[in-house]
């Protein structure tokens, strides 16, 4: 059995990346925003456990699973926020959202 090359998982996880973060810097759709920061720890996530099997390492897959309970918790918390936006200005964009501006 042939196992994938570093450089190949490094790479997928650098497009990733920049995917979520381009996602994140154009996007003003705040669900939209939330997925790409999904796609971003999904990214470290990627690299992380790439190097951690490199290594030999098992610390670098309990700091996954430590990074995918903050991805949930974020989600949770911050899809609360959406549903909380959304019913009080009836839109989930960014530049509509200036509660917090005073």
């Amino acid at each position: 059995m042939t196992s994938i090359p570093l450089h190949h998982l490094l790479t997928l996880g650098a497009l990733l990346f920049c995917i979520g973060f381009i996602g994140v810097l154009t996007r003003r759709n705040i669900l939209i925003l939330l997925m790409s920061i999904e796609v971003m720890l999904n990214a470290v996530n990627l690299t992380l456990l790439a190097f951690a099997r490199y290594n030999g390492a098992t610390e670098g897959q309990v700091l996954a699973f430590f990074i995918i309970a903050v991805a949930a918790a974020e989600a949770a918390v911050g899809l609360a926020m959406v549903l909380a936006m959304f019913r009080l200005k009836q839109d989930v964009h960014i530049d509509t959202m200036n509660l917090l501006k005073r």
